[in-house]
């Protein structure tokens, strides 16, 4: 007899419309749609066509009107700081409305451009909302972001106000925001009318007179402003991807679809119920803060954590279990790298152990492909349900994952298990057959997508279809490759670009990586494939140690080397790797394979504007000089 999931799975398949319908029937809708999905212009699909929606009053007002308006909608946890902030659904609204009531003050309306540069505060969270309730657009972007990148952002989102803040604090380091910004709007063709600051005592940043105005003396007094229901086809916000052509890609959410979706997910994919504490350990420049700091949590009715630090250092490994007993945190979505910084310093998980869990029932983690040592670890340590899932910042929620709230399915450590409803995933192999189970290939997503993922690049429908739909028509190229298993089980091995072609076979980094994480030194680790003259390309491992290990390179490699030997075999040609004190991160988590293998290949390459810190490059530079490799002129 089907499960749960299986029965929702087969709903959401066989009648999109209905299930979708269904779903939104939760939600608020100032007009209700005319059409669940417009397919009138293909592959441009439309959710909720002919609706009046605002995301802003289901946020935040529905919940109010219902009589929950004393309960906890944002805790904000500053340990860099010392500072914890708490809002009720009330005290948020009204936050919001006056903000909104700003920005309106400033001539901003509905379909207008707000660009966000700012850190972990809860202003940051308010002017997200804010826009939402008069119709305006956000883009928020990652404080701290270099001038040139952020000028290109304004460039093309065109914004008529920039909200930021003073600084950002980055662990002990404070890092002043304003200069930066004020760099990207002299770099910029467009020029924002205003820019509104929020001034943190740890510095103050100077005005521009006649363009700046302090966050207080324009938002404190401003007359409160109403929702503004805008058609549920218009976009809610633009989040900024990296391209490949080195212009930024903006990501297109709107509003009615992505609200339904989001709302959809807090209750089946993770479980969460209304008036739960629900915490996404990542930051609002990411689509996880979008998603899962701001929208879902909120839209669900719970409360959502917003924590400016880090899993270690701010001040110790202990920093998220203090957070999840002090706020009685149920639920935890946070990045494999996060869970394996906390394995490195604490590999007996001894802080864990000093703070009282007893309330805590699920951890999530997605954001890069998760190794089962980690899972493994995390689940041991922790004594609940670890699940890992994937997904992307174009599908805005999660593609594959155990959907906790249609009854748990049996955990395999290395995938995320299967699809989630509303997607239809399948492997392709080059010439666009389906891939037999357990054979690498393409992972594409059978078109239309679901509600909540991007139904376009930001004036850019073009590079949309180029991007995404061209290299499989009828279905949208994910990026990943992968394969899928007899019971249908998902494993993402790694990026198309990672699967590395040795001697003529098709290896994929991902499997090397699963190897080398399950060694007992090896705290985390990365595999990139780097030119070989004989047999084309031949893969390279990366590792770091965890705290306390005292062995070095001349004994742990060899032992890495016989580990992929006997696990994938001879074939994988695995046969240098290097220890190093860390591993080139994005400020998400990522790990820079691809920067590694130009450094590897001798070709030139410009550090990333997302890079943690540029010196980690040096640090693996150097590591490949010992292995023989010239460094980059």
């Amino acid at each position: 007899m089907p499960n749960v999931y299986e029965q929702t799975y087969r709903r959401a398949q066989d009648d999109p419309e209905a299930f979708w319908a269904a779903a939104a029937e939760s939600l608020y809708w100032h007009r209700r749609w005319e059409t669940v999905r417009d397919d009138a212009r293909p592959p441009f699909h439309r959710w909720f066509a002919g609706a009046q929606f605002n995301t802003c009053y289901n946020c935040l007002d529905r919940h109010i009107e219902r009589g929950r308006g004393k309960q906890l909608a944002l805790v904000y946890d500053s340990p860099v700081t010392d500072t914890v902030r708490r809002f009720t659904y009330s005290e948020l609204r009204d936050a919001v409305a006056r903000v909104a009531g700003a920005l309106a003050a400033q001539g901003v309306s509905a379909g207008d451009r707000v660009i966000i540069y700012m850190p972990m505060v809860p202003e940051a969270v308010i002017g997200m909302l804010a826009c939402a309730r008069i119709g305006a657009v956000h883009s928020v972007v990652f404080g701290g972001f270099a001038p040139k990148e952020l000028a290109a952002r304004i460039d093309d989102a065109r914004p008529k106000l920039v909200l930021s803040a003073s600084c950002g604090i980055e662990g002990n380091r404070v890092l002043p925001y304003k200069p930066l910004l004020d760099e990207a709007i002299a770099l910029a063709t467009h020029k924002p009318e205003r820019v509104i600051v929020v001034q943190r005592p740890q510095a103050e940043a100077s005005l521009v007179a006649g363009r700046d105005l302090d966050w207080r003396d324009a938002c404190d007094s401003a007359a409160p402003a109403d929702c503004v229901p805008v058609a549920a086809t218009d976009p809610l916000y633009i989040l900024y991807t990296s391209g490949t052509t080195g212009v930024p890609k903006g990501v297109v959410r709107d509003n009615g679809g992505h609200a339904v979706a989001l709302n959809w997910s807090m209750e089946h994919v993770y479980g969460v119920g209304a008036g739960e504490v629900y915490w996404a350990a990542s930051d609002i420049g990411w689509v996880v803060g979008h998603s899962y700091i701001v929208y879902g949590p909120l839209l669900r009715g719970a409360t959502t954590i917003l924590y400016e630090g880090k899993p270690v250092g701010t001040p110790d490994p202990g920093a998220f279990w203090r957070v999840i007993a002090e706020h009685g945190v149920s639920v935890l979505f946070t990045a494999p790298t996060a869970f394996r910084a906390i394995k490195k310093e604490d590999p007996e998980g001894r802080f864990m152990q000093q703070h009282d869990l007893s309330r805590f029932r699920t951890l999530f983690l997605a954001g890069e492909r998760c190794d089962p040592d980690t899972l493994i670890w995390a689940r041991e340590q922790l004594g609940v349900p670890v699940i890992d899932h994937w997904w992307q910042t174009e599908t805005g929620w999660a593609i594959a994952a155990n959907c906790v709230g249609l009854g748990m399915l049996p955990v395999k450590p290395g995938s995320p298990t299967r699809a989630v409803p509303g997607f239809d995933v399948r492997i392709l192999g080059e010439d666009g057959a389906q891939m037999p189970d357990g054979e690498i290939g393409a992972i594409v997503l059978k078109l239309p997508l679901p509600p909540g993922c991007l139904p376009t690049l930001w004036n850019n429908d073009a590079g949309y279809e180029a991007s995404y739909l061209s290299r499989y028509p009828g279905h949208y190229l994910t990026g990943d490759a992968g394969f899928r298993d007899d019971d249908g089980y998902l494993y993402i091995m790694s990026r198309v670009d990672d699967i590395i072609n040795v001697a003529g076979h098709r290896l994929s980094t991902g499997g090397m990586e699963e190897v080398l994480a399950f060694h007992p030194d090896v705290a985390e680790c990365a595999v990139v494939g780097v030119a070989d003259a004989i047999k084309g390309e031949i893969p390279i491992g990366f590792v770091v140690t965890k705290a306390g290990v005292t062995r070095g390179e001349a004994e742990i490699v060899p032992e890495l080397v016989e580990r992929v030997r006997e696990s994938i075999g001879p074939v994988a040609a695995f046969k240098i790797a290097a220890v190093v004190p860390r591993l080139p991160k994005t400020r998400s988590g990522k790990i820079l394979r691809g920067t590694v293998k130009k450094i590897a290949d001798g070709q030139p390459y410009t550090a990333p504007a997302t890079i943690d810190d540029p010196a980690i490059l040096d640090e693996i530079t150097d590591a490949l000089a010992r292995l023989g490799y010239p460094k980059p002129a």
